[in-house]
């Protein structure tokens, strides 16, 4: 249900280039619903043009401050600061009933939704109490999206450069995974039949969101604002390799008639850090997505992460094993995790293997038996791992796929 606590709701428009942000955006603000709106278009170019279109095509004008403009950045990481100090002189100069925010092609949504939930350090403005996140909107490229998966190419058409080396199909998982309401657009340019294979795959990804299906972004404002549907705890564990891990999935009816399926891999022994790099660079076709943390041979000081959107394969060091923490934080993640404690390993504590796979028809069979020859033998367990080569990177995660000219 919508708020009533008096802040100004916020709905957050996220989505590559092209999916129709700005379209569905005007769309919004010209319909028959009376709304008294302020708008936020970022865009990473030094020119605006999402902002211009929408002065252009609504009634909205950048001259009164209706419409703040963001650019030659993204509000996700550079531009936090910038966004919370600028919406917080609008609050304070002019009356409006509801903030929309368009943000760039490459936008990670958790930091755009942290930014309006617990505000930020760099920015003297606090938006707790003035503005609630209402909806966290993503728009989906419907004929973009499922070429992709036909064709093998990548899943957007998104050239712009990012201020950081993650690539577009990456952001666009994090678009997916990290919604409310997830719009798929231009579903004139896609048959009936494919539609519904591909709300299955997002259905995989996302099983939280509700999926609602456009053309040229006219989307029933009702459906992406005063929604209430915004909770940030539901959002970011909700995630369908996120919930394949934690064992909480279960696929639908829909997702079943379509072949869309995922499996979880574990194991408690590394990988061997020259066999499994080849594996993640050439995983079957309709692995859809890949996510998890990995054990490599040789680098038992970091847990490496994977992470597969789309044609994207990254990996490398990720995150940090239990077992490296000082004996009083391990007892600290005992009491709230019970089961580390449980298939916790005297030797190598919880070193091992969890990935989640989610894809259509792909041969789960033929699958688990790479990634089990990937791991070392019993021979290989008594081996000095220190004379293995280090294919990855010391400090980030690379693309595999590139890297290896799959």
């Amino acid at each position: 249900m919508p708020s009533n606590s008096g802040a100004i709701p916020v709905t957050i428009l996220s989505g590559s280039l092209g999916a129709g942000k700005t379209t569905t955006l005007n769309h919004v603000l010209g319909s028959e619903r009376e709304l008294n709106a302020a708008v936020v278009v970022n865009d990473m170019g030094e020119v605006n043009v999402d902002a211009d279109l929408v002065e252009r095509e609504s009634e909205l004008t950048q001259n009164d401050e209706e419409i703040i403009e963001l650019s030659n950045g993204c509000i996700c990481c550079r531009l936090r600061g910038d966004m919370l100090d600028q919406v917080g002189r609008l609050a304070e100069e002019r009356d409006f009933d509801y903030l929309l925010v368009e943000s760039s092609g490459i936008s990670e949504p958790i930091p755009v939704a942290q930014t309006f939930a617990n505000g930020f350090e760099d920015a003297e403005f606090d938006p707790t109490g003035v503005y609630e996140l209402d909806t966290m909107v993503s728009v989906v490229d419907a004929h973009g999206f499922w070429q992709g998966f036909d064709s093998g190419r990548a899943l957007t058409e998104d050239t712009t450069e990012p201020q950081d080396d993650r690539v577009p199909e990456e952001a666009l998982m994090d678009q997916i995974e990290f919604c409310d309401v997830l719009l798929l657009n231009k579903c004139d340019l896609v048959p009936d039949d494919e539609l519904a294979e591909m709300e299955a795959v997002l259905e995989t990804l996302q099983p939280r969101a509700k999926i609602v299906r456009t053309e040229h972004g006219a989307v029933d404002p009702d459906e992406i604002l005063n929604t209430g549907r915004f909770d940030f705890d539901a959002a970011s564990q909700s995630a369908g390799w996120k919930r394949e891990l934690q064992g909480g999935h279960h696929h639908g009816a829909a997702a079943e008639e379509h072949g869309v399926t995922s499996f979880v891999f574990d194991a408690d022994r590394p990988f061997h850090p020259e066999r499994i790099p080849h594996l993640f660079a050439d995983l079957p076709e309709g692995i859809v997505r890949a996510k998890g943390f990995f054990w490599s041979a040789g680098r038992e000081d970091v847990a490496m992460g994977l992470d597969k959107a789309g044609q994207s394969v990254r990996a490398g060091p990720k995150g940090t094993w239990i077992a490296t923490l000082p004996e009083a934080e391990q007892e600290q993640y005992f009491a709230m995790r019970p089961g580390i404690e449980e298939d916790w390993d005297d030797k190598w504590g919880d070193r091992g293997v969890q990935l989640v796979f989610i894809g259509r028809e792909f041969d789960r069979e033929s699958l688990v038996e790479r990634l089990e020859d990937c791991l070392l033998s019993d021979a290989e367990m008594d081996e000095d791992w220190s004379e293995y080569p280090d294919p990855f990177s010391p400090d980030d995660q690379r693309e595999l796929a590139l890297a290896d000219e799959r």
